[in-house]
């Protein structure tokens, strides 16, 4: 019939990485160091993942001879394969349960395993000398996740006429933008001098601190210390820099750290140094501590943990211990434990503040020092 039409039809080519992980506990670590020399391994038992069977390669001692001083690992495809399976894994290590210090964590590019026993991973995975250090009770475990690529294939779609294109979210940037504007704004801090308009209901709605200053328990209080002051309208916040609160506030508005640079929006800026930036981020990870922004904190400790350095590792370790961060801790621990990395710190002004105000993690540190007596 003339001007008869045939609704479209739709199809996908689609691909996928199925994942999953599996530990491997090592008990008698001493032992195995024993009675597996170099270029000797032991097999993991057999697990699998994305429907192929799979083991993990230990060798205490390394498994070549230039590599003797470290630990190696591998993931090996154990069935006969038809078809190629590529694959990938991240390789991670647990001490008593504690998080993953980033020197032991490695990931190996895509491979392709094409034959039963094949291996990938790593030769020089551990430094035995720098992972002894966090052994406790002669036991850790190796995680191993793999990520299996599936095989493509096409599948049939509803036709989609009228689909939309939903873009991706920006409140961010209208939250940002409002706090720019003031518009509504109902609440001013006093900071380092400067005044900072906000919306209490977006405060209290990202901060349990904020939230009890302006609606709970602490109103009163917070109310008082403003009629003792010279603006009477305004929240006092102490022992904090104006630029720091005004990176706080940003973050409670955008869920984003500020970039170096003064950017906003999460992306890389330069105009800032690395000191700088470290700086701020140990500023911030105080300020988010104290109003309970946990993502923030995070974030801040995260950051840290990358600018570590013999200068700085011993003043880390101290802020780490005083807030609570334990990731940033373990990775200033880890650092200090290398005698030429402790030598070199113990001439930074940090490290006689450590001393002073931390004395039980001066006794952490010497444990990670001194081998362990069975």
């Amino acid at each position: 019939m003339a001007g008869d039409t045939t609704k479209p039809t739709e199809s996908a080519i689609v691909g996928s990485t199925v994942t999953g992980h599996h530990l491997l506990h090592i008990d008698g670590y001493s032992h195995t160091k024993d009675r597996l020399p170099n270029g000797c391994y032991m097999d993991s038992r057999p697990f699998t993942v994305g429907g192929h069977l799979w083991r993990i390669g230990y060798y205490p001692n390394g498994d070549v001879a230039d590599a003797s001083a470290y630990m190696a690992v591998y993931l090996t495809i154990d069935e006969n394969v038809i078809v190629a399976v590529k694959a990938f894994a991240k390789f991670s290590l647990f001490f008593n349960g504690e998080p993953t210090p980033p020197a032991f964590v490695h990931t190996t590019e895509p491979f392709v395993f094409s034959r039963k026993g094949i291996g990938y991973g790593f030769s020089k995975y551990a430094e035995r000398e720098l992972m002894e250090g966090s052994i406790v009770d002669d036991k850790f475990t190796i995680r191993c996740d793999v990520g299996v690529s599936t095989e493509l294939r096409a599948e049939d779609r509803p036709p989609s006429d009228f689909a939309a294109v939903v873009p991706p979210s920006d409140l961010h940037r209208h939250l940002g933008d409002l706090l720019d504007s003031k518009h509504g704004a109902d609440v001013t801090f006093q900071v380092g001098g400067e005044a900072f308009r906000a919306h209490r209901y977006v405060l209290a709605a990202r901060s349990p601190v904020f939230r009890a200053e302006l609606f709970g328990a602490m109103r009163e209080a917070t109310a008082a210390a403003a009629a003792l002051s010279s603006d009477s309208e305004a929240i006092r916040v102490d022992d904090m820099e104006a630029p720091v609160f005004s990176a706080l506030l940003r973050f409670v508005y955008t869920d984003a750290l500020p970039a170096p640079g003064g950017a906003d929006d999460g992306q890389a800026a330069g105009g800032g140094s690395d000191s700088e930036e470290a700086a701020m981020a140990q500023h911030l990870l105080v300020a988010a501590d104290r109003y309970d922004l946990k993502r923030l904190k995070l974030l801040c400790e995260d950051k840290l943990r990358r600018h570590i350095d013999a200068a700085s590792a011993a003043s880390m370790l101290a802020l780490a211990e005083q807030h609570h961060c334990r990731g940033l801790k373990e990775a200033c621990l880890v650092f200090l434990s290398s005698p030429a990395n402790l030598h070199a710190a113990m001439g930074s002004d940090g490290f006689e503040h450590l001393s002073r105000s931390c004395p039980g993690v001066i006794k952490e540190l010497i444990s990670k020092l001194v081998p362990r007596c069975d």
